[in-house]
């Protein structure tokens, strides 16, 4: 009995153990999460971009999406990301890993106003972590690609490996924002909706710990319905950090402020800006359109709401 008197006065008097157990257990959570979600999700995209074709699996060293299998590889290497990095952070930080996940939980969720900007660091540095990981495992196929495609980082021609960090609009815009910033904004709405929607228990919420790859899943359909228009960032910290360290890594202007000359300029702040709206519209729809008839439906019967951290957060 007597050798646990230790450990019970650290906690009692605030010992690291005992913060963990706070906002700062929730950040390293969320540090984590979007640590993985990068690794993983940047991965997939640098495996089809200079993995694949540096390696001989492609017709040519600098052949890449040829065909919509390359597009489906991405699309399920990112559902399978974020799937991942919510199971890995979920149990402490609810797993946000997107600033516009945490905004939107700040205005109708009842999440801390006091914890926003700390999330938001910690998917930020995650995001940029997460991005140097996958450049130090992959540089030698970058290099590959660049040289095979007779292309500087920094030129135009180095916006295909530029593509494995961050985010950047199709040519049909012809270098337009509002275009690529509606479509940002539909996507993080719907990805919003989706995931008050799975975490809802008074709907018809996911059982057995299903709902990270639910999650996942509806990634998967926001990037095969919604991605080619601007790559489907749908996530401030996802593209941000991401295109900072191309940035650092040689990158040039085509990862800040965003611009290839004659294609598009300045395009960074797209994937932040829109994001962050559409994330704060899709829950205000979701609670106009079904959270408030499930709460009268609740008020009306009696019915005490389940018990847990879904819950209280709708």
């Amino acid at each position: 009995m007597s050798d646990i008197t230790p450990l019970r006065n650290a906690l009692r008097h605030g010992s690291p153990l005992k913060r963990l157990g706070g906002t700062w257990g929730e950040v390293l959570a969320e540090f984590l999460g979007t640590f993985v979600l990068i690794a993983f999700g940047d991965g997939v995209v640098a495996m089809a971009v200079a993995g694949l074709p540096g390696s001989g699996r492609t017709s040519g060293p600098n052949v890449i999406f040829a065909a919509a299998g390359d597009w489906l590889l991405i699309t399920w290497g990112w559902a399978l990301a974020v799937a991942l990095a919510v199971y890995v952070a979920g149990g402490v930080s609810g797993a946000h890993l997107n600033p516009a996940v945490t905004l939107a939980f700040a205005v109708r969720r009842k999440f801390a106003w006091s914890k926003v900007l700390p999330y938001w660091f910690a998917q930020l540095v995650g995001a940029f972590t997460g991005a140097a990981l996958v450049y130090l495992v992959y540089h030698n196929a970058i290099d590959a690609f660049n040289k095979a495609a007779g292309t500087a980082r920094n030129a135009a021609g180095g916006l295909a490996t530029y593509s494995i960090f961050a985010t950047f609009p199709a040519p049909y815009f012809n270098g337009g924002w509002v275009g690529p910033l509606v479509d940002q904004i539909v996507g993080t709405g719907f990805l919003v909706l989706f995931v008050v929607a799975l975490i809802d228990l008074r709907n018809t919420a996911v059982k057995a710990n299903l709902g990270p790859l639910l999650i996942g899943l509806a990634v998967a359909a926001i990037g095969m319905s919604y991605g080619a228009n601007a790559g489907y960032a749908i996530n401030p910290a996802r593209d941000l950090g991401p295109r900072l360290f191309a940035w650092i890594a040689g990158w040039g202007q085509v990862a800040m402020p965003g611009t290839v000359d004659g294609k598009f300029s300045a395009y960074f702040w797209i994937p932040i800006v829109g994001p962050l709206i559409g994330g704060v519209i899709g829950v205000i729809l979701y609670d106009l359109f079904v959270g408030d008839v499930l709460h009268s439906r609740v008020i009306e019967r009696g019915i005490a709401a389940e018990p847990g951290p879904a819950v209280e957060e709708v």
